[in-house]
């Protein structure tokens, strides 16, 4: 139990409003967008404003000896805000404000709890957006996107979060306030520390305020949908669309699982009949934007598409759009579970990758639609099950398992936006070595030596 003296001294320094004890509430801040994963419930839920009273809030959780979870809109997949030990949950939604945007250096400093289509919004008005695209756009938040590392739908051309952050402030656990970076675009003293703490999960410190950089927004953009009924005519696409020198602002792809799936749930025309479909957009200036979309629409019916239809108007592109980012709540009402995996290969073995979570899927009979994003080679393998189901959810875990040991075979890596969080911990060696995940444990304990934030994610105390 929370002992009362540390109840009045966050009640003293949050105000009563901000502090939330009520059993009921709590078990609603037990979770996140993670299916079937260990949990507690919170001894508190608080709400800090500012940077000063987050680090009050590390002091008095270092001298009552609390962990603390940070904590967003909560969208992430990888377990990443779950708490395991109790102790206190650290809302970030009420740092909420967009300190700047600076058009001149083509910049924005916000608070964490900005969400990530406000920034954009605001940014707009400048003509300037920030890149970084995730699936939950709507919802996610500028501090736990930065703290995941998220991507998107824009990363094969954009790049995905930390090529953005230019700085940050930063809550250590012993409650020291620190800030490194600013708006020069040069700036290589001391250790890249930006970098360090970008994706790294809220395990090192509490992140209060982000400087990230922006772009002018492209003149003109066309999307495309490519039908294909061979997967590795889709591959072969793929490759052909890059190999000719055009990066797509985005270039998605979705099999045929999802594809009948998200028709069920959108009802935006897509061919159900399809093995897969290519999501194309192209941006920039208009005159090189009509001529990478006649070439995309050459290179695709040359690698086997059947049909191409290109976006003639903005509603038909934003229908086009719509489809994809309706793909994980569309397969989510399938089956009362959704294990949604984010396994990254390079682009080239895109085909093999999904080939092996077909095999996966029949050697262990689950149900698995993938779909992501095919020009950067971030799939997203969705098992739909039911947690309930002890036996299944043991096939669940070894099928899992698998696309892991595939994916890092043919070069590729555990997550290439997700997080490791909780949900893939026990994957670490199969990437770095256990020499690896020591280093990982180094720096974790040069940070935070008492596991005081975030504790049990991504590296776990001997």
């Amino acid at each position: 139990m929370l002992k009362a003296e540390a109840l009045n001294e966050l009640i003293q320094v949050l105000g009563k409003e901000n502090v939330v004890t009520e059993h009921e509430e709590l078990l609603s801040y037990s979770y996140d967008a993670t299916a079937a994963m260990p949990r507690q419930t919170p001894d508190v839920f608080i709400t800090p404003k500012t940077t000063e009273q987050v680090s009050e809030v590390m002091k008095i959780a270092t001298k009552y000896d609390l962990p603390v979870y940070p904590r967003g809109s909560a969208t992430n997949l990888s377990g990443g805000t779950i708490p395991i030990e109790k102790g206190i949950v650290m809302s970030m939604l009420h740092m909420n404000q967009i300190i700047e945007v600076d058009a001149e250096n083509l910049t924005a400093t916000v608070q964490p709890g900005v969400i990530i289509q406000d920034l954009n919004d605001a940014a707009l008005e400048h003509g300037l957006f920030y890149p970084p695209d995730p699936g939950t756009v709507k919802t996610a938040t500028m501090g736990g996107s930065v703290s995941e590392s998220s991507g998107g739908l824009r990363g094969l051309k954009y790049g995905v979060t930390k090529h953005y952050v230019m700085g940050m402030k930063l809550v250590r656990a012993n409650g020291d306030i620190i800030k490194w970076g600013g708006k020069t675009v040069k700036n290589v003293t001391g250790y890249d520390l930006t970098a360090l703490f970008t994706g790294s999960e809220g395990t090192l410190g509490i992140i209060t305020e982000i400087l990230v950089k922006l772009n002018p927004v492209p003149e003109s953009r066309k999307a495309l949908l490519g039908v294909f009924d061979d997967i590795d005519k889709a591959g072969s696409a793929i490759a052909a669309i890059i190999r000719n020198k055009v990066i797509p602002a985005t270039l998605e792809i979705m099999d045929n699982i999802t594809i009948r799936t998200v028709e069920n749930f959108t009802h935006a025309g897509l061919p159900v009949d399809a093995e897969a479909i290519l999501l194309c957009e192209v941006d920039g200036y208009k005159e090189a934007v009509e001529r990478e979309a006649d070439l995309v629409e050459k290179i695709l019916k040359e690698q086997g598409a059947v049909e191409v239809n290109v976006a003639k108007t903005d509603e038909e592109r934003d229908k086009i759009w719509l489809a994809r980012r309706n793909a994980l709540p569309a397969l989510a009402q399938r089956r009362p579970t959704t294990v949604l995996e984010d396994a990254t290969v390079p682009r080239s073995n895109i085909p093999h990758m999904i080939k092996a979570i077909r095999q996966i899927a029949d050697k262990y009979d689950l149900l698995i639609g993938t779909f992501g994003h095919a020009g950067d080679g971030n799939l997203h393998p969705t098992i739909l099950t039911d947690e309930n189901n002890k036996e299944e959810m043991e096939r669940v875990d070894k099928a899992v398992e698998e696309i892991f040991q595939v994916a890092v075979s043919l070069g590729g890596t555990l997550s290439g936006e997700h997080g490791i969080g909780m949900a893939k911990a026990k994957f670490l060696p199969l990437e770095f070595g256990e020499a690896g995940v020591k280093l990982l444990k180094d720096i974790k304990e040069a940070c935070d030596p008492d596991y005081r934030i975030n504790p049990g994610k991504m590296v776990r105390r001997d």
